[in-house]
């Protein structure tokens, strides 16, 4: 009997290779068979992927940008602060560190990289060894733009451990092989650097650039390009602000890399890696650059245009997502230098302030005594006494406890930020003190808005002085009184005897308003130098003679929309009105008598640079250019006639030139205003208290020719001096049309005044 032939060696082998072949097919198969179920979603257990038209078109939330007239990037609009770029507009250096990092064989595979999984798989999975991440650009690219990793996107099967990453990682796989069919490599690159996270509120690499080295993607250098790839592994640990040592060993990595690749030598390395890391870091947000209150305003109205126009689709616009191109008519320049006038002034008119305030409050009453218990009557409106108020109820003592509880903030002041201790109380009570002022400047011819300040400091004091805050003009609204007595027939000429009148209205008793400086000089003035002097008798008695009405349907034709009382004190500018509304007012006198309103908005255009609407000016015949131009000519006597109020102004400014202004201050000096128009720009500055009660103690202090008038001679002077603006000294054009009446008033005869009667008994021209 034969004993059973033993297995040999071979034999074992060649089953062994025989089964591994099998499982291998077999293995093969079922990732095949997995990868199909993936990709369409079978029976709902993977979770969906991007159809072809969502790859042909990403859709990624993109921020909206705000630009000025000469190009400059004023700020964003964003739930996520995104800018999108091209692959022309990357430096080479970026291009260049970032394949060297994140994907050395970009260039060669189509999606997946099979060297880099297989590195994986034995390092990480078979020998527990840190072997980085397998996943090409184009993977992570598709996982930036869909999202592959929210829950929103996985399916059934993605609650089981350890078969979630798996199936995200197959996602990735298909979509980043779809994507490299339906992209170019350069294409997939800035789609990746554009999608990208860098912390900080930066997301893409045109505002990571921008916040960390206030530069533009293209002009990044190459240590700069590699602090901006080294975010990509962790943006936190390794952020160049909250950990600098982190980041510049990572940089250094990246560079390292790049020498690897063959994309820097080993002696630029050496002295690269040796450099600190120099950061110019501005974190977008409303509150820092240009024009911060003016673009607080356009957000709203921006709002309100994405509510009322919709897409061809019959969807709304997203302000916050859509990538808009909103060209503003504000221009940087200009606005740099309001914001300058504004800050250099108010620096030192708020030293003037304390000086004279001395250890007194500046809270003060009709009878200039300081207003008991204002700060703690004042608290009440706030937002921090409400939720103390939702918190404790009636319980005034805990209430009280914590407005006086000091804690660590940080507070304005004109000197910079600084930190201190300080209780709601105290807080309170030290912003009050403060001086506010806004400004606004408008090209008169077209209503284009130049320069917008709403306040001080967007960060510390929110409030817009410009369009949202309104006050009492004063004597700036006298002009509208005379342009209503030009209109009717009155000469810039015409005379009037500085003398008390009274104005009597039936039922209330007589209106007799006092001079500024308490005096009648019942001198015989020409209504020019009446204005010029700002003489409040000389603007009564006119005001008798027209009727509030009239004067103030002449204020509405030039562009007032506040309300207006029909009072006589109205000629002195006693209803609120603002800033914005004035300098559209005072723009219609060099404009010809055409009134526009002004604007800001020139055009919204979509992410791919169509414009979605063009936007135009509203404008209206408001007086006959004749008048138009006498009010100018009215306007120029504060400049020209003795002891004009605009008499201060340097003649640096004034030589070779036709300036007009009007000054304006309030009964109790709560309230300064200036006025002032050139040919091209006419401008409105407004300076005050938050409070009305807030205002130097003396009136000469805080009238409108010392506290208002110099922040518009700061900027009219640093508009001048810039000759790139185009912006020249020269007359008010004259009408086509020879002037009808005579207005060198040294040379006018009285007598041949078409209104040469004087008639001084009031109850007579009662109305």
């Amino acid at each position: 009997m034969s004993k059973a032939a033993k297995p040999t060696i071979t034999s074992w082998a060649g089953k062994t290779i025989k089964y591994l072949w099998i499982a291998f097919l077999g293995g093969l198969v079922l990732f095949i068979l997995f990868v199909w179920m993936v990709s369409i979603n079978f029976l709902g257990l993977f979770g969906s992927l991007p159809d072809f038209k969502a790859l042909e078109n990403p859709d990624s939330e993109l921020a909206s940008e705000l630009y000025s007239a000469d190009g400059l990037l004023l700020g964003t609009y964003a739930r996520e602060n995104r800018s999108p770029v091209t692959y022309e507009e990357l430096s080479p250096n970026l291009v260049n560190a970032l394949i060297s990092t994140e994907d050395e064989r970009f260039e060669d595979h189509s999606g997946i990289d099979l060297q880099a999984m297989i590195r994986v798989f034995v390092k990480s999975i078979l020998l527990g060894q840190d072997a980085g991440g397998g996943s090409t650009l184009s993977q992570q690219t598709a996982k930036n733009l869909f999202k592959t990793r929210t829950d929103a996107s996985q399916g059934i099967l993605s609650s089981v451990p350890g078969l979630r990453m798996l199936i995200i990682k197959t996602k990735e796989w298909i979509v980043a092989t779809q994507l490299e069919k339906a992209y170019t490599k350069n294409e997939i690159l800035t789609l990746y650097l554009n999608t990208s996270e860098f912390g900080s509120n930066a997301y893409g690499i045109k505002t990571a650039a921008r916040t960390f080295f206030n530069k533009t993607p293209d002009t990044l250098n190459i240590q700069e390009a590699a602090v901006l790839v080294g975010l990509f592994k962790a943006p936190t640990y390794y952020s160049p602000v909250f950990n600098p040592e982190n980041s510049l060993r990572r940089r250094n990595t990246v560079l390292y890399q790049m020498v690897k690749n063959d994309k820097l030598t080993e002696e630029e390395f050496d002295s690269l890696s040796k450099l600190p890391i120099e950061l110019d870091y501005r974190v977008q947000n409303q509150n820092q650059g240009l024009a911060t209150y003016f673009r607080e305003i356009v957000k709203a109205d921006l709002i309100k245009w994405t509510k009322e126009t919709l897409k061809s689709d019959g969807s709304a616009y997203d302000l916050f997502g859509d990538g808009l191109k909103i060209y503003v008519t504000i221009d940087s320049r200009m606005q740099r230098y309001a914001e300058e006038a504004m800050k250099e002034h108010m620096a030192d008119l708020q030293k003037a302030f304390y000086k004279e305030m001395g250890n007194r409050d500046p809270w003060i009453d009709e009878n200039w005594q300081v207003i008991p218990n204002f700060i703690e009557t004042t608290v009440k409106r706030t937002e921090a006494y409400r939720l103390l108020k939702q918190r404790y109820g009636e319980n005034t003592d805990s209430i009280d406890m914590k407005l006086n509880e000091k804690k660590k903030m940080r507070i304005f002041s004109w000197e910079g930020e600084r930190d201190t201790l300080m209780s709601t109380m105290d807080s309170l009570r030290y912003y009050k003190k403060f001086l506010q002022a806004g400004f606004m400047s408008m090209d008169p011819h077209t209503g284009h808005i130049k320069a917008w300040v709403g306040g001080m400091d967007h960060k510390y004091f929110k409030f817009d002085h410009v369009k949202q805050g309104k006050r009492q003009p004063g004597s700036t609204f006298k002009p509208f009184v005379y342009a209503a007595a030009i209109e009717n027939g009155y000469s810039p000429c015409y005379s009037v005897i500085d003398q008390p009148v009274e104005v009597y209205i039936p039922g209330q008793p007589a209106w007799s308003p006092s001079n500024a400086d308490g005096k009648f000089s019942y001198e015989k003035m020409t209504i020019r130098k009446a204005m010029a002097q700002s003489v409040n008798s000389v603007t009564a008695y006119m005001m008798k003679k027209l009727s509030p009405k009239i004067v103030i349907e002449t204020a509405r034709r030039l562009g007032i929309t506040s309300d207006l009382e029909e009072v006589p004190s109205l000629a002195l500018g006693v209803n609120d009105v603002s800033i914005f509304e004035m300098v559209g007012a005072f723009g219609t006198f060099v404009n010809k008598g055409e009134h526009t309103t002004p604007y800001y908005i020139d055009r919204i255009e979509d992410k791919n640079g169509n414009v979605i609407q063009q936007f135009t000016p509203r404008k209206k015949p408001a007086m006959s250019e004749e008048h138009a131009y006498l009010m100018t000519y009215m306007l120029r006597g504060g400049f020209e006639e003795e002891d004009g109020t605009s008499q201060g102004v340097p003649w640096t400014l004034r030589e070779g030139n036709e300036l007009g202004g009007k000054t304006g201050t309030t009964q109790n000096a709560s309230d300064g205003w200036y006025m002032g128009i050139s040919k091209d720009l006419v401008s409105g500055t407004w300076v005050g208290g938050d409070d009305r009660a807030i205002h130097f103690r003396s009136w000469t202090a805080g009238q409108g020719s010392r506290t208002a008038r110099p922040i518009w001679v700061k900027y009219m002077a640093k508009v001048y001096a810039d000759p790139t603006l185009g912006y020249t000294k020269g007359p008010f054009p004259r009408p086509e049309r020879p002037l009808s009446i005579e207005i060198n008033c040294d040379k006018y005869e009285q007598e041949s005044q078409r209104f040469a009667d004087f008639d001084y008994d009031a109850k007579k021209n009662d109305f």
